[in-house]
């Protein structure tokens, strides 16, 4: 396993999960990497590490450029156990090298591994260190995704060691954004973002602000590519996102069915949509992943949702959707219920709670709507015309 020269003396020593389709929950049908960073100066300086079972391969990589004994000092810019599992393995090689990491950081290493013996260095926002021609100053970014997250800069070479930030779960050869389509990068930036990241957008609004004068010539993030060419639009997109930006010309239909009758109403909510000129997608619980569709939901204005009742509620995979969707708390969204049923009809007014009430996801809700049993052709008809009205 070779290192990846990013700059003179400065490597990228990660490890590449290709097997990874699961992130708790989360779908990553392109696997992962777990980006590690080596910098060579008068101290060499080691940047997050990687996952247990890959830390082997980042060894390899850092053998491949200096003897890993010689590395000097080590940052720790997350603790969660993809970014951290492989440091206690990496600590019997370096006992008493020092770990630079904030105080959460310190908290959570020592709630995760117990270690004794490991000598912590407390960073706060604007402390820096010298490792030789180089300085390193840090940044911390609470609650993105962590309380221990934080930032590394490299003011010499302009880089941001951006950890959880503006990463993406790619298993690839390249190791640069401009290396691979960038639509599709984006893609799974913006499936990061909506299914980790979303939650916390209103700390990377602060972040955002906090880094803004920073002069960043590449983003070096710890899962996925590394950005250059495509600075500008991946801190744009992050800017959309975090301030909970929504196209109103896009609309989403979620349900599941039981005798199709559902989605016989599914459909004819999307055609008064279209009626409208917003672009609808159907969007069936059944053939489709909630983190499939909450990348959906990231640029969706409307997210409506559909269930038959089923046992005097509602499906378990509508239920499920909604849960993690309550989870993920996206805003500024209109939300609209609707369903079939036979003769209790308890699901439109569960999913109207859960869609609407502000503790719940809160969102700006349409009138429900609801049909008994099959509904014909002027049922539907109806449905749609009396949705046009609300649509504006």
């Amino acid at each position: 396993m070779k290192a990846y020269k990013l700059r003179d003396n400065i490597w990228w020593v990660g490890g590449i999960d290709w097997d990874l389709r699961n992130f708790h929950g989360y779908l990553t049908q392109r696997g992962s990497t777990y980006n590690a960073y080596l910098i060579i100066d008068e101290k060499i300086t080691l940047i997050d590490n990687v996952k247990y079972y890959l830390y082997e391969e980042m060894l390899s990589r850092i053998s491949s450029v200096i003897d890993p004994s010689k590395i000097d000092i080590l940052i720790q810019n997350h603790v969660e156990m993809d970014h951290s599992s492989g440091l206690p393995m990496l600590m019997k090689l370096l006992p008493n090298v020092p770990i630079y990491t904030n105080a959460n950081g310190i908290k959570g290493l020592k709630a995760h591994f117990g270690p004794e013996g490991w000598d912590f260095h407390e960073i706060k926002t604007g402390d820096s260190i010298n490792i030789g021609k180089r300085d390193l100053t840090f940044m911390t970014t609470p609650m993105v995704h962590w309380p221990d997250n934080q930032f590394t800069y490299c003011p010499h070479e302009k880089i941001l060691f951006s950890n959880d930030a503006f990463g993406q779960h790619i298993a690839s050869s390249e190791r640069m954004a401009n290396e691979l389509p960038l639509n599709m990068v984006l893609e799974e930036a913006k499936k990061y973002y909506a299914n980790i990241v979303l939650p916390y957008s209103k700390q990377v609004q602060k972040v955002l602000e906090a880094a803004a004068p920073l002069e960043i010539e590449m983003i070096a993030p710890s899962h996925g590519l590394i950005w250059t060419d495509g600075i500008g639009q991946i801190i744009d997109a992050y800017k959309h996102w975090a301030y909970y930006d929504a196209d109103p010309q896009k609309a989403l239909v979620i349900y599941d069915t039981m005798w199709k009758s559902t989605q016989k109403m599914a459909f004819a909510i999307a055609q008064a949509f279209e009626n409208k000129g917003v672009r609808a997608k159907m969007l069936n619980l059944q053939t489709n992943h909630i983190s499939d569709i909450m990348t959906e939901v990231m640029d969706a204005k409307y997210v409506c949702v559909g269930s038959p009742t089923l046992n005097s509620s509602i499906l378990p995979t509508v239920a499920a959707f909604l849960y993690y969707l309550k989870g993920l708390s996206p805003k500024n969204r209109i939300g609209l219920a609707f369903g079939s049923y036979g003769w209790g009809g308890q699901s439109i007014p569960i999913l109207q709670q859960l869609l609407g009430d502000k503790d719940q996801c809160g969102f700006e809700m349409l009138d429900p709507i609801k049909t008994q049993y099959i509904p014909d052709r002027a049922t539907l008809d109806k449905i749609t015309q009396d949705l046009e009205q609300q649509i504006t």
